[in-house]
């Protein structure tokens, strides 16, 4: 299992601007991204259309060198897409439906492994479809890990917390947190949580600029502050960049506390970049030389 990927699965999008620009991105695209580039072997399986943007898409990967064995081209549908407006200051998105990444094959793809150690998904390519490919994907993994990034309107809370279940690591803002659990007071929300989903190790919670916290399912609770951002850029992808090193920790056995630490370091670093990823493997190589 040493060389065997970790499993990415879920959306390859863009983020549309109004001037024009067009951002690459998409939540598990950011994950298995930074995961290749900070020398993790990753398989990501998603869908682009055949399309210019599919194209794109292709072509970041192969610059890269992410592999896109397991990304499927769709006949009809567009690649994903985000609308980004502005609404008195600040952005609004508007996430476009029937995208690629919606509708895959129910089967796995030839180049997925048969036993792979780890699995990553959230929940927004789950919003229509694709349930018979996790399923099939969760058959093939050791473990679990479930990053949330709830997206109005296309999530049900029921539903996410049935996602969530059994899975060995879960991730979710402060903000998710207390959507999937209403009724519970503040201070009582990971606890439930980690009961009532049945997480098996550990749930994540992420308090924007106040840092995060680690509720493990055995032990106690540890907690760390974000770490000042000098030459601050933007906050896209910060989420993404904590998860990634959040699996390194998880298959390197950092640690909860030192998982942590080095989550936040690295959310910290991304922020200082304009969007979620770079193509600067120096950027990378720093962060890991800092761990190490």
């Amino acid at each position: 299992m040493a060389d065997a990927p970790d499993v990415v699965f879920g959306e390859v999008l863009f983020d549309r601007f109004p001037d024009a620009r067009e951002v690459l991105g998409g939540a598990p695209f950011n994950v298995a991204w930074n995961l290749h580039q900070l020398g993790e072997p990753v398989l990501f399986v998603g869908g682009v259309g055949n399309d210019a943007a599919g194209a794109r898409v292709r072509k970041a990967m192969r610059e890269v060198g992410l592999a896109e064995d397991a990304l499927y081209t769709h006949p009809q549908a567009p690649t994903g897409a985000v609308q980004v407006t502005v609404e008195d200051g600040e952005p609004a998105y508007y996430i476009l439906p029937d995208q690629a990444y919606d509708d895959l094959p129910a089967t796995v793809d030839p180049a997925v492994p048969a036993r792979t150690p780890l699995l990553y998904h959230g929940t927004l390519a789950l919003r229509s479809g694709n349930r018979e490919l996790l399923a099939a994907l969760r058959r093939r993994c050791e473990r679990r890990f479930v990053d949330a990034n709830l997206r109005e309107p296309w999530y049900d809370p029921q539903d996410v917390r049935d996602l969530l279940r059994g899975a060995d690591v879960v991730k979710l803002n402060a903000d998710e947190l207390a959507t999937l659990f209403p009724n519970v007071p503040a201070e009582k929300r990971a606890e439930r949580c980690l009961q009532a989903c049945d997480i098996q190790s550990a749930l994540i919670v992420t308090l924007g600029a106040d840092g995060a916290e680690i509720h493990p399912r055995a032990g106690q609770p540890v907690r760390a502050r974000a770490p000042v951002v000098e030459g601050m850029q933007d906050a896209v992808g910060a989420g993404d960049a904590f998860a990634s090193v959040a699996i390194l920790g998880l298959r390197r056995g950092w640690g909860w506390e030192g998982t942590l630490h080095r989550a936040l370091e690295f959310a910290a670093r991304v922020c200082t970049l304009q969007g979620a990823t770079t193509t600067d493997p120096g950027f990378y190589r720093s962060a890991v030389a800092a761990w190490t």
